[in-house]
């Protein structure tokens, strides 16, 4: 298990008083019927999505359309599920700050500290992410940098004890946990269960890799990274979710929605137990 980190003010210096973007955003709506007559119009929220900047040792790496929430959590996990550092404790100095507050244009960067053995392979297999909510290799500038060979993974005793109920106990906890989403509808989740199926920690985020990294991140915040567990989300199984669970060791990984090929092929190659379809009262796991 690895130590907790301390994360910075999440203000910039000078943002003092500012209100950060908020995750969700005020609309007005109006409802229509087939059947006809007036529509009726009411207040609601939809998620918001903005420009986050991820900056290590001064240099911008990559800009993710992402819900600006967790932003801390999100850095740290991105930084380790793609390989940038090997542990924690080398992100240092976290720090976010503000732009264009209050504008059509606000962003959000986070800037942290990585050692300097870590940033000098950075910028040998550097790349520009162009951040997206949808699919894509974001930039990637050749077939190598997908990185399709997962190390195995170890195989603990308790995996072996996961069955349907205890995959799906935290899908039916999971809804009441998306306080964002149960009010936009539109937001992904990644959680953290115990072998036991007991769902302790849900982050959510527009992206469904976002979401994961988020995840990855608030466990190395608190230290808790490599403990027993597995992840579940709300999402289809893809072969990047994997490829992040395979680099920070988790053994076990569960989705809503169904897996393609290429994430079924490095599962296979990682050794990971793979659970796709989980909608009680059944749930499908891929040989």
């Amino acid at each position: 298990m690895s130590d907790p980190i301390e994360p910075a003010c999440p203000l910039a210096p000078g943002a003092a008083g500012a209100c950060p973007p908020q995750p969700l955003a005020d609309v007005a709506v109006q409802r229509w019927h087939s059947g006809g007559g007036a529509p009726q119009f009411y207040a609601s929220y939809v998620a918001a999505e903005v420009p986050v900047a991820l900056v290590f040792n001064g240099i911008s790496h990559a800009v993710m359309m992402a819900t600006p929430q967790d932003l801390e959590a999100f850095a740290v996990g991105f930084a380790l599920s793609e390989g940038i550092v090997e542990q924690p404790q080398e992100c240092r100095d976290l720090e976010v700050t503000l732009h264009g507050l209050g504008t059509p244009d606000a962003s959000c960067a986070v800037h942290m500290e990585i050692s300097p053995r870590q940033f000098a392979r950075l910028k040998d297999r550097r790349r520009t992410l162009a951040g997206r909510t949808g699919c894509g290799v974001c930039g990637i500038d050749s077939l190598q940098a997908l990185d399709l060979h997962p190390a195995p993974l170890a195989a603990p005793a308790w995996r072996e004890q996961l069955d349907a109920a205890r995959i799906l106990r935290p899908f039916g906890a999971l809804a009441a946990r998306q306080t964002l989403n149960v009010q936009v509808g539109s937001l992904h989740a990644a959680g953290w269960a115990t072998p036991e199926g007991e769902l302790t920690d849900v982050l959510e985020d527009v992206g469904r890799h976002n979401a994961l990294d988020k995840l990855f991140g608030r466990l190395a915040l608190a230290g808790r990274l490599g403990e027993p567990g597995f992840v579940i989300m709300t999402s289809r199984t893809s072969y990047e979710l994997v490829r992040k669970c395979a680099r920070l060791g988790v053994p076990a990984f569960a989705t809503i929605s169904a897996p393609t090929a290429l994430a079924l092929q490095l599962a296979q190659e990682a050794g990971m137990h793979l659970w796709a379809m989980c909608r009680p009262p059944t749930a499908l796991r891929y040989a």
